[in-house]
């Protein structure tokens, strides 16, 4: 038996241990829509840059056409990668710290998260900007449930990124 089963084993013995319960895998209490959030504004930078490549002309050198199909090829990897991190955060939050009596009080979160899975789905398989920016609204809308379920009043700011959408904060 490891180390860490005999101490358990001891502590039960003694009687030392009450039973414990947790919301997660880890009861950490650290929750924070913030990476979901920048995950959408990732998101709508990727596209931007995309759209701003000029495709090389006919009479490109085969290393204008690497640099632009290398260029095309990893905006869309990491737009691909962070649509999938947003949707990866927002899945852990609602799984993890969105519980039945938040629902109560915030009956709309499913229908949000959803939503959410749904655009980040499609921020994947398209170059739209309009639904890179229907995602970042989505997820400002979770980010302010989120910090209603804590009792924290919260703010939209410009963010300082290129993206150059705004970013929900808690106001403390």
């Amino acid at each position: 038996m490891k180390l860490s089963g005999r101490i358990m084993k001891s502590a039960e013995m003694l009687g030392a241990l009450d039973e414990v319960s947790a919301h997660c895998d880890i009861p950490c209490g650290i929750y924070d829509p913030h990476l979901a959030q920048l995950a959408a504004h990732t998101v709508i930078r990727m596209i931007d840059l995309i759209e701003e490549q000029v495709p090389p002309g006919e009479d490109a050198t085969p290393e204008q056409i690497r640099d632009y199909t290398h260029g095309i090829a990893r905006y869309m990897l990491v737009k691909e990668e962070h649509a999938e991190l947003c949707k990866h955060e927002i899945r852990i939050m609602w799984g993890d710290y969105i519980k039945p009596d938040m629902v109560e009080e915030h009956p709309e979160v499913h229908a949000i998260v959803w939503e959410i899975m749904r655009l980040g789905s499609v921020a994947k398989q398209d170059i739209d900007i309009e639904h890179a920016e229907e995602l970042l609204d989505n997820v400002h809308i979770f980010a302010e449930i989120f910090w209603a379920t804590k009792d924290v009043a919260t703010k939209k700011v410009k963010s300082a990124w290129p993206s150059g959408h705004e970013v929900v904060l808690p106001d403390l």
